[in-house]
């Protein structure tokens, strides 16, 4: 009875499988969609799959006995309208939540880790359930068990994954996934070139945003590119225009025409500034030539795993069900299990010979990417052009507010202190000689003033300069700071030696914002690492808070970016929805040669 209980549960497994290649028709065609600029489906189609999944987590416990949890990251928030009825999103406004609620979500959905595992399995699962029953037929509920495992290690969650460790299969099974990601990020990008082709060919007015719209597409395939392979690809565009200036008469002129509006004077800006980037024409003789590269370096991988998958599922579930004998091109019939083995090894060297070079090949691919998307030297040298400009600007406008926000504390604080404690002096030298007990008691408000006042000298002083980060540096200045911060931070990493004071104010007022703000949205755990190599120090802080941080949205991490602009350095921020979130602090410096202070030890501490 156990037996046939175990079996029917089999095959009801197994038909559900096979509804779940459905979901993946619904997916792809939903991503065919995508492609063609028709972006609200994919996100709802992965949505709708997820009860697919809930229902084999489901089954999971309650007919093999293990228990599988929902792997998912924590839904986005609501979006919330602001006092002024609009919601915002970045720099945009909108009237209606729609766009922002579908955006997170989708953004959600795409992001999660657990998405690419649920797509696997639902390739995968119907493969290993059509053999499924014969195998609870051989050995019975214990079968169940092993599928239960097969489910919950697919669709339960997993921990978060320490680079350059796992798996040598889960590794280039990633890898192999990463290679398909690549080239269908690439098909899409060349046939968004065609069409950004046909617009510049027949429709040059409206070349510049269409052109502009589609360089989110290639952005996108940088992004994963860097954060699938680690293989990094700035952005290489040359910086826009600046607003057209009016002439002395108040007309603007482009050429030989005079124009009473600046409409068409940024409009013409905007077309030059696009059209005369030459990034724009190597994006899109990279559409063409990536695409091409990819399918000569995928094809081989999938078609000898392929190949190899094909011959075991023949040998091994194809073969018993049809109980007679099966033919694997270009081997001989095989209709025995002995008979079987032979041809099994050559199907598993398939497999394997498909698998091995996966990771150094879509390494190959993102570097060929790299070629063509990535920046020039003459590309490189305008951006940091621009990017000085415009941090000598945030350079001087923060100066000057700190500047005011120093006086502000000592007119406010220092100064009027100082300015009573004159007054009671007055009043001790006249009291001094005809009450000496009002003198006494006076000249004791002034100690206990002078006290505070001290005190709150010495705040200040901390607040321009912490003496713990002068007397021992940064990486000792971080740990006094990770055990006063609410958080449980774990600060690791070394440093050679003492860095430039400046830079080490920089980096520490940095990391002080970052674990103000993770503290006040609600994280409970933080990690520091600090680092220094290629003449560039590199601070990186990781908290579990709820994420969705954008710098556009707060003053503390633009504030931030404005203090990193003075040495040249960058602020990148990870926030997806759901968290974790993981701010990057860069600057570029060196070593101070004479430090004022022994060297920071190398030794890693949890605060």
């Amino acid at each position: 009875m156990t037996y046939l209980r175990a079996l029917g549960r089999a095959c009801a497994l197994a038909a559900l499988a096979v509804v779940s290649w459905f979901d993946v028709l619904v997916e792809l065609i939903a991503f065919a969609l995508l492609c063609v600029g028709l972006v609200f489906f994919l996100g709802p189609a992965i949505e709708w799959a997820r009860h697919r999944s809930a229902t084999a987590r489901t089954l999971a416990a309650r007919w093999c006995g293990i228990e599988v949890e929902a792997p998912y990251r924590p839904e986005p928030p609501e979006p919330v309208r602001e006092r002024d009825g609009w919601y915002r999103d970045g720099n945009t406004l909108y009237k209606r939540a729609f766009w922002i609620r579908w955006n997170r979500r989708f953004t959600w959905a795409m992001e999660d880790p657990a998405a690419g595992r649920e797509f696997g399995w639902q390739v995968l699962n119907p493969l290993v359930t059509l053999v499924l029953p014969v195998a609870v037929l051989l050995g019975g509920p214990v079968v169940l068990r092993g599928y239960g495992r097969w489910t919950r290690w697919w669709l339960g969650p997993r921990p978060a994954p320490v680079p350059g460790q796992g798996r040598w299969l889960h590794r280039r099974l990633e890898s192999l996934g990463h290679q398909m990601g690549i080239l269908a990020l690439a098909v899409v990008m060349f046939v968004f070139s065609l069409w950004q082709l046909v617009v510049i060919a027949f429709a040059m007015p409206v070349a510049a945003p269409v052109i502009l719209w589609s360089r989110s597409i290639t952005d996108t395939l940088r992004r994963e590119a860097g954060n699938w392979t680690g293989v990094r690809i700035a952005r290489p565009y040359l910086p826009p225009p600046g607003l057209p200036v009016p002439r002395a008469d108040g007309l603007f002129q482009v050429g030989k025409q005079l124009y009473d509006e600046p409409f068409w004077p940024v409009q013409h800006a905007r077309t030059r500034w696009v059209l005369r980037d030459r990034a724009t024409w190597r994006d899109l003789a990279g559409g063409a030539l990536i695409t091409l590269v990819s399918l000569l370096l995928v094809v081989p991988s999938v078609a000898l795993v392929g190949r190899g998958v094909v011959g075991l599922f023949t040998l091994w579930a194809w073969r018993p069900f049809v109980s007679s004998p099966v033919t694997w091109w270009p081997f001989p019939e095989v209709s025995t299990h002995v008979g079987a083995l032979p041809q099994t090894a050559v199907a598993l060297a398939l497999i394997v010979a498909g698998l091995a070079p996966a990771t150094w090949l879509v390494g190959q691919q993102a570097r060929f990417a790299r070629v063509w998307l990535g920046p020039t030297d003459a590309t490189r040298l305008a951006q940091r052009v621009e990017r000085l400009k415009q941090t000598r600007t945030d350079v001087t406008v923060t100066q000057a507010a700190e500047l005011r926000r120093i006086e502000r504390d000592l007119h406010d604080g220092i100064q009027s202190r100082l300015v009573a404690m004159g007054m009671k002096l007055g009043a001790v030298e006249a009291l001094v000689d005809t009450d000496p007990a009002a003198a006494k008691r006076l000249a004791a408000e002034l100690r206990a003033a002078s006290s505070e006042a001290l005190t709150e000298l010495r705040v200040l002083i901390r607040g321009i300069h912490p003496p713990v980060l002068s007397e021992r540096g940064l990486l000792d200045a971080v740990r006094a700071m990770a055990l006063d911060s609410p958080l449980k931070a774990q600060v690791t990493g070394s440093l050679p030696g003492r860095v430039e004071e400046p830079v080490e104010a920089c980096a520490y007022f940095a990391v002080s914002e970052l674990l103000g703000n993770a503290a006040k949205h609600g994280a409970g755990r933080a990690s520091i690492e600090v680092a220094f190599a290629d003449e560039q120090l590199t601070v990186t802080v990781t908290d579990d808070g709820p994420g969705g941080a954008v710098p556009a949205r707060g003053s503390g991490l633009r504030g931030i970016e404005r203090r990193l602009g003075g040495f040249d350095g960058r602020l990148t921020l990870t926030s997806p929805i759901g968290g974790p979130t993981r701010a990057t602090v860069e600057i570029p410096c060196q070593l101070d040669p004479e430090p004022s202070s022994p060297k920071t030890n190398t030794s890693s501490e949890t605060a």
